[in-house]
Formats: structure tokens, C-alpha cells, sequence
């Protein structure tokens, strides 16, 4: 390969793994996945059947219609997450109180894993906040004075030792008896 060889375009998948990440990163993207996956565990053990070789073993309990109630409403508040970012805070207070709530009401929310799914996602929910798009830098070659941050005095006219220049009339100047308080008359 030469210095002149242009770069290889980019394929289909790199273009959409980019989009992907770029619809991820504008919004609470794994408090959405966390959410739902507590749902869906929540929702499953009261309905799934598990297989022991030729045995079946079912768990039907009478907490079934309540962990389908609070599985559905937690799969529904992560799509929310997903795609109406902007009403995060109700739906990650509503997903930390279904997933307490699913502690008593179904197989101790999931056998704990999704309650803490949905405990976890919700918190993330509320903490997440949108990023702030970057600004433009000044330019880093100006004179001073010039833009910028300020021009220092030259080294002649500063005090040494942190003493205040004589007209300072702040009052705050140990030196001077006031140490910090002013004075109303």
C-alpha cells in the first residue's frame, strides 16, 4: 500500500452501526434495555415452563395476572425510554416503583434479577440527561488583549507575598483590621 491509496469507503454495516450509535447516544438507551429485561424477567417465570429432561416443571402461582400486569408496563416504559426521551424522569420513577412493587406481588419481582433489572434501569432513567452539544473553541493563536482570556499585568506591577495593592478598598484585607467584615459606618 502506497501513501496515494485512498481509503476504502465505508460499507452498509459501518454506516448503519454509526446511525445506531448515534440514535443511542441522543437518548437513555441502557436505562430502555434495563427496564425491559427486568420486564420481561418479571413477566416470564410466572408464565415460562422449564424443561428437566422429561419433566416439566411449571410455575403457576396465584401472583401470575399481577406480574403480567407490571412485566407489560415495564416493557412498554423502556420503549417509552427509547423513544420519548424527554418524559425519562416519569418513566424511571414508574420503573423503580413497579419494580418494588413486583416484590411481594409476583415471585419476589422476578426472583429478585428483575427487580434489580428495573431498579437499576429506572435509576439510570432519572439520572440521564441529554449532552450538550459541543462549541466552537477560540483560536488558540491571539494576542494578548486581543480575544481570549484576559492580559496579565506585567511582573513589576504585581505584589509579591498575595499583599493587595494600596487603593484596594475591599476591606477584606487582614493587614488592614476588618479581617473579612465590613463595616456600615
Amino acid at each position: 500500500m502506497s501513501a496515494e491509496t485512498p481509503a476504502a469507503a465505508s460499507g452498509q454495516f459501518t454506516r448503519r452501526r454509526q446511525q445506531f450509535r448515534a440514535w443511542r447516544g441522543a437518548r437513555p438507551f441502557w436505562a430502555g434495555l434495563f427496564v425491559m429485561l427486568g420486564g420481561i424477567l418479571i413477566l416470564y417465570f410466572p408464565y415460562g415452563h422449564l424443561q428437566l429432561g422429561h419433566l416439566t416443571l411449571t410455575m403457576g402461582t396465584p401472583g401470575g395476572s399481577s406480574s403480567l400486569i407490571i412485566g407489560v408496563l415495564l416493557i412498554v416504559l423502556g420503549i417509552i425510554l427509547w423513544f420519548q426521551q424527554h418524559i425519562r424522569v416519569f418513566a424511571g420513577v414508574a420503573a423503580i416503583l413497579l419494580g418494588l412493587v413486583s416484590i411481594p406481588m409476583s415471585n419476589m419481582g422476578g426472583f429478585v434479577v428483575g427487580f434489580f433489572f428495573s431498579l437499576i434501569g429506572g435509576a439510570m432513567a432519572v439520572a440521564w440527561a441529554p449532552g450538550v452539544p459541543a462549541q466552537a473553541t477560540p483560536p488558540t493563536h491571539t494576542a494578548p488583549g486581543q480575544g481570549g482570556l484576559p492580559a496579565a499585568p506585567p511582573l513589576s506591577e504585581q505584589r509579591v507575598h498575595g499583599l493587595q495593592e494600596p487603593n484596594d478598598l475591599s476591606g477584606t484585607n487582614p493587614a488592614n483590621g476588618a479581617n473579612g467584615r465590613h463595616s456600615a459606618g
